[in-house]
């Protein structure tokens, strides 16, 4: 029997086999499509929707996909997304072009070559005392009604139409990427060695910020909502960015008190994204509460081994990704794309508790046609029984 979207994805992360396994495309920017390849997507299959840019940033380079492009791409899910001040947004409209994007942290992008941006404005990266922190100006308001005034009308008009997966997803609410938005993320680093109390004053107050508009975005979302995203970039290709001792003593008690945060208030799954090789961290994270672990990064280390990660750790955490974006997707033609996916679903997917989605955001570089030949595959391969 078909199911609806919503109800796949429910069976899925609840362990459960649904009819098929479920696909996670344009609900976020880590499950997002890059403009110009969505622009490619539209050409291809004859779609006719504006050029939207997720968050309204068009820095960020991630596009808003249209709805039309969504049932394409058999996504289900839909995202709802918090927005910068409109302050902010509108400073950031009429600035100069070609200038420095500041968010509402006062943190931000420079310019590198047209239409390439990098983390280069860093307000925190000199201090390095608890009373430099308390005494910067520039902390954002989390409390401005713009950020989350859109959030209501459209939650419930998700949940009314209960067709798909609705999952919510504040943007800039990472604690350690907004520290090391900050101070820069070799300064950040060095003084979690260095400096390790002001390190954790620091994500102390980062994280109270996040906290205050992850309430107001949950009040606003009542209980239409099925999934939360949060995370941190916790991993690097082959290893982690700090010993899991480090992140055992000044990053999870973080990441533990955001997530208890989250689920005092909705009965709502945490999806939380890391990067890299975090094969190390699994066991801390579903300790924490973590419910489903994206992008599952299938070149970095064990991460590769879906197997191991299966039969370790598939009865207590949902995998959501795990479709290469370094070599597969870019580089790989159709059929090996296909063959990719059924491979990953063959591994994964038995007894559920897989959803198949683009290790983090699917890049300029990916033909449209390898994107077309991913969701084609999970509609090929992904119907349960597996077999």
């Amino acid at each position: 029997m078909t199911m609806s979207s919503r109800d796949r994805v429910k069976a899925a992360i609840n362990h459960e086999e649904p009819d098929r396994v479920p696909i996670v495309i344009g609900a976020n920017n880590t499950t997002g499509i890059k403009m110009e390849t969505y622009k490619e997507l539209k050409q291809l299959e004859g779609i006719e929707a504006p050029d939207e840019y997720l968050y309204r940033w068009p820095e960020l380079g991630t596009a808003k996909l249209d709805e039309e492009t969504l049932e394409r791409l058999g996504s289900d899910v839909r995202g709802i997304r918090d927005l910068e001040p409109e302050e902010v947004l509108e400073r950031n409209r009429e600035r100069e072009p070609g200038s420095p994007y500041i968010n509402s942290w006062g943190s931000g992008q420079v310019q590198t070559e047209p239409g390439e941006w990098y983390p280069g404005v860093h307000p925190l990266r000199e201090a390095d005392s608890v009373e430099e922190i308390e005494e910067y100006e520039g902390w954002p308001d989390m409390t401005d009604p713009t950020r989350v005034a859109h959030v209501n009308e459209h939650a419930s008009k998700l949940a009314e139409e209960n067709d798909y997966a609705i999952m919510a997803t504040p943007w800039l609410l990472f604690p350690l990427e907004r520290a090391f938005a900050m101070q820069g993320m070799e300064v950040f680093l060095q003084n979690t060695v260095r400096n390790p109390g002001f390190a954790k004053a620091l994500l102390r107050k980062i994280t109270e910020k996040c906290k205050t508009l992850m309430g107001s975005l949950l009040s606003e979302l009542g209980d239409n909502v099925d999934i939360i995203c949060i995370g941190d970039d916790l991993g690097t290709q082959d290893s982690l960015l700090m010993s899991p001792g480090t992140y055992r003593k000044l990053l999870k008690p973080v990441h533990a008190d955001f997530i208890d945060f989250i689920k005092e208030r909705t009965d709502a799954k945490v999806f939380f994204h890391t990067d890299g090789d975090v094969f190390p961290l699994i066991d801390d994270l579903i300790e924490i509460g973590v419910d489903i672990l994206n992008p599952v990064q299938t070149s970095a280390g064990r991460m590769s081994d879906l197997s191991e990660l299966k039969n370790q750790f598939g009865d207590e955490i949902v995998f959501c990704g795990a479709i290469d974006t370094q070599r597969v997707l870019p580089g790989g033609t159709p059929g090996e794309v296909k063959s990719e996916v059924k491979r990953v679903i063959e591994t994964l997917g038995p007894g559920g508790g897989y959803m198949v989605s683009a290790v983090h955001t699917i890049i300029e570089e990916v033909p449209a046609e390898n994107v077309i030949a991913m969701v084609d595959a999970v509609r090929e391969f992904g119907s349960y029984p597996l077999d």
